[in-house]
């Protein structure tokens, strides 16, 4: 996991926050596909593009803040 601390916070934490919450308005992808998810109507292939495109980068840095130590 070398590559995941070779980025730098100043690239994945800014990234983290626009794709997590885009669009603004009416509602980010993220959240509208998560309820999806839950509602178990996650079927079409551009909506599970969807969830990993808005997902990925958060994730990315929840790993790399478990990796250094820094609480989430």
């Amino acid at each position: 996991m070398k590559w995941l601390d070779r980025i730098p916070y100043s690239m994945v934490v800014p990234l983290a926050l626009f794709l997590a919450f885009a669009p603004f308005s009416p509602e980010p992808h993220l959240w509208q596909k998560l309820k999806m998810l839950a509602d178990g109507t996650l079927v079409k292939p551009i909506d599970i593009f969807d969830l990993f495109l808005h997902g990925t980068p958060l994730v990315l840095l929840a790993l790399k803040l478990a990796r250094t130590g820094r609480a989430l």
